[in-house]
């Protein structure tokens, strides 16, 4: 569940530290997923997965940066595990888009 986190989002809302704890909550949520697929490898927690999913996609959309070695983990765990998967497929291809629009944009 995601109580406390949002609980503590709602106390930081208009500090200077919602961005950092939102980093930091973006990280946990992408080591989060790899823990939970290298360890149940037959998609048996998937109403887990699917919340950290969509908290990841939600994160992504307001952070909009990543720690590269979390995101390599990420990426690599969840194709090996979980390529089938369309709620795995569907944020990964958001991802993208947000990760690499800058770079897309300066190639132009």
């Amino acid at each position: 569940s995601w109580a406390v986190a949002d609980a503590i989002s709602r106390v930081l809302k208009n500090s200077e530290e919602l961005h950092s704890w939102r980093r930091h909550l973006l990280s946990a949520c992408m080591k989060g997923l790899v823990a939970v697929y290298s360890s149940s490898k037959d998609e048996s927690k998937q109403e887990v997965e699917r919340s950290m999913l969509l908290r990841l996609e939600e994160l992504l959309c307001v952070v909009e940066e990543v720690d590269p070695d979390d995101w390599c983990s990420l990426v690599k765990t969840g194709l090996k595990y979980r390529y089938r998967d369309e709620t795995f497929l569907k944020v990964l291809n958001v991802a993208i888009q947000l990760l690499y629009k800058k770079e897309s944009s300066l190639s132009e």
